[in-house]
């Protein structure tokens, strides 16, 4: 099949082309590793994450190493593949994916899974893991398949299908696991070597064991030198390692179509319900200067019309306000727009709102994440009412029209006095700016969104249970008769997926059946609404026997053994025990900034790296 003429008949075909600006090109035979950098969704999606810029640039900076990029086609390209008899191919070269040395795949979010498999067998390799260590591909070994990301935390519900995960940061880690990998003369010696590297979990080594009642038993070695807690992989000095400035340019629109900066990794402030904010401590915080440097060298090598501040909560870099200021200016004078998301409504500056209120504003977004002050200090959100509505009113004085406020639902201990709390602070932000603007603020809007909680692995609410379907509903119901207020618009998160994310993210090794079995019944892009089907994934659990309830509505007792209780991601049982019964209580914790929270972070690496904490 001639590949132009398969690219005709799709409805991007930049999707697939390759070939953009800053794409690196290097000669497979000059190279002695293959990497291919798998994000399971479409090419709009992954090439927005930054972290594929990241690992792509250094891979591609070893001159042993190509790394070539690899996404999932969309459904009419996948028809076109398949009718043709064209395998999944890599971007810079249209190699057939089952000709690479190693697959790696970006675990981002949960409901990316079924794609996973999707794009293996695409490829033409097969997406169990034992299939692929007992067979041959046209007389060789396939691919080595690994993972890694945030998902990765908790690996078990994708230990049938992927090889090796890699836990933590990936800057070092992926580089040394590619150049072991070349010098391994067998992928036993590799995979015996690998897990003697802290971050490496290699399934195939642990067999799990279960209870009579469904709850994990123990996890037994079945080989002697796996470790029997993997550390996660940490970068502890950002300025260490590379960023890119050149990242590769789009044809076609992407989610984040800018460039991006990330100013500092980490979170202090310990919201209980934030996965991120765990495991990604300690913060460590990169160089003004280095700042500067790299955004005007990124900007000026892509032709980027907006610059974006990338971190958990970009307002608590330590000097925010002066680094966002001059930073203002160098995009000013650049046409260049200034994009400062994850901004917390107790630091925010207002010196720098305005700067930005004179060019191209856009709307603000805040995060008070539940209705009301007890709920507030049970998660540890740590602002309050007066925070809030101060915030909004600096906001609304200086211009701003539009007000994006997001909040979560579901949480633990929550009532519907909770929820009439979100109603309440919208009809005040309404209120606010009718007393400051009168009838001149007619065109001031509020836009509510609420997404379900999700209990999470390494954070304090892992063992809590999540509202049903029929709860979430209720709720989403009653929120929607009291938000009924001229100007405010009330979005919310789709219920079943809220569920099955849950599942995903707290499985056991047994949930690999039922991903297998959903996308067997053909279940692809569980992210996107207009692809998802519930009534699919509730047969697969049905065909396998297993109980979506049990891993997604079930309160899990404290001293359970937990499927990822074998990853270390520094945060201690001990604290993570500690804020959830602080939490049943509202006890707040303060933020780390302020003094050490006793998190456990500072026995495996120092904290507040390059961080003026003063």
């Amino acid at each position: 099949m001639n590949f132009d003429k398969l690219l005709r008949k799709v409805e991007k075909p930049a999707r697939y082309t390759g070939g953009e600006t800053n794409m690196v090109r290097k000669n497979p035979e000059d190279v002695s590793v293959r990497m291919g950098f798998a994000f399971p969704d479409t090419y709009e999606i992954g090439m927005s994450y930054m972290g594929l810029q990241i690992l792509y640039n250094i891979l591609n900076k070893n001159e042993q190493i190509y790394c070539e990029r690899i996404f999932a086609p969309a459904p009419d390209m996948e028809a076109l593949m398949t009718e043709n008899d064209v395998k999944l191919f890599t971007l810079e070269t249209k190699t057939p994916v089952d000709e690479l040395d190693i697959i790696g795949f970006t675990l981002q979010y949960e409901m990316s899974y079924t794609n996973i498999l999707n794009m293996l067998m695409l490829g033409g390799i097969p997406y169990k893991r034992e299939e692929r260590e007992e067979s041959l591909n046209n007389g060789k070994e396939y691919p080595l398949v690994i993972a890694g990301g945030p998902c990765a935390c908790n690996p078990e519900p994708l230990a049938d299908f992927i090889d090796v995960f890699l836990i933590g940061d990936g800057e070092e880690l992926l580089e040394n696991i590619c150049l072991l990998y070349d010098r391994s003369s067998s992928r036993k010696e590799f995979l015996e070597e690998a897990v003697k590297i802290d971050g490496v979990y290699v399934p195939g080594f642990y067999e799990p064991s279960y209870n009579e009642d469904g709850t994990l038993a123990e996890v037994k070695k079945t080989f002697e030198g796996a470790p029997d807690v993997i550390k996660r992989a940490v970068v502890e000095d950002l300025e260490s390692v590379e960023f890119p400035v050149e990242n590769i340019v789009p044809f076609i629109d992407t989610v984040h179509d800018r460039a991006v900066i990330e100013t500092f990794r980490g979170c202090t402030r310990g919201c209980r319900f934030c996965q991120a904010g765990m495991i990604y401590r300690p913060v460590r915080e990169r160089r003004e200067e280095t700042i500067f440097e790299l955004a005007m060298k990124q900007l000026d090598n892509t032709g980027h019309e907006e610059l974006s501040l990338l971190s958990l909560s970009t307002s608590d870099y330590s000097r925010f306000e002066p680094m966002a200021i001059k930073l203002m200016g160098l995009c000013r004078e650049r046409n260049v727009a200034l994009s400062l998301p994850s901004l917390r409504l107790d630091s925010f500056s207002f010196n720098v709102l305005n700067e930005i209120q004179g060019y191209r504003k856009s709307g603000l977004t805040f995060a008070p994440e539940a209705g009301t002050q007890r709920l507030r200090d049970v998660i540890n959100k740590n602002i309050t009412e007066n925070d809030i509505y101060s915030a909004v009113e600096q906001a609304v004085e200086l211009g701003w029209e539009h007000i994006k406020l997001y909040f979560m639902i579901g949480l633990p201990t929550e009532t519907f006095e909770d929820l009439d709390g979100i109603a309440e602070i919208a009809g005040k932000i309404m209120d606010i700016n009718y007393n400051i603007r009168g009838r001149k603020g007619g065109r001031f809007r509020v836009t509510v969104s609420v997404s379900n909680f999700v209990p999470k692995p390494h954070t304090p609410f892992q063992w809590e249970p999540q509202n049903t379907r029929e709860e979430f509903i209720e709720k989403h119901d009653y929120l929607a008769s009291k938000l009924r207020i001229k100007g405010v618009t009330f979005n919310y998160h789709e219920t079943d997926t809220s569920n099955l994310e849950a599942v995903l993210a707290r499985g056991d090794r047994r949930v690999g059946k039922v991903i297998e079995e959903a996308y067997n019944l053909g279940c692809r892009f569980d992210a996107w609404t207009e692809h998802f089907n519930p009534q699919l994934w509730q047969k697969a659990f049905e065909n396998t026997g297993i109980y979506e309830s049990f891993y997604s509505h079930r309160k899990r007792s404290i001293d359970e053994l937990l499927p990822w209780d074998n990853i270390n991601m520094f945060v201690s049982r001990d604290f993570l025990e500690s804020e959830r019964a602080k939490a049943s209580e509202g006890v707040t914790t303060e933020d780390c900034r302020q003094g050490c929270c006793g998190c456990g972070v500072n026995k495996y690496t120092e904290c507040f790296v390059n961080c003026d904490t003063d």
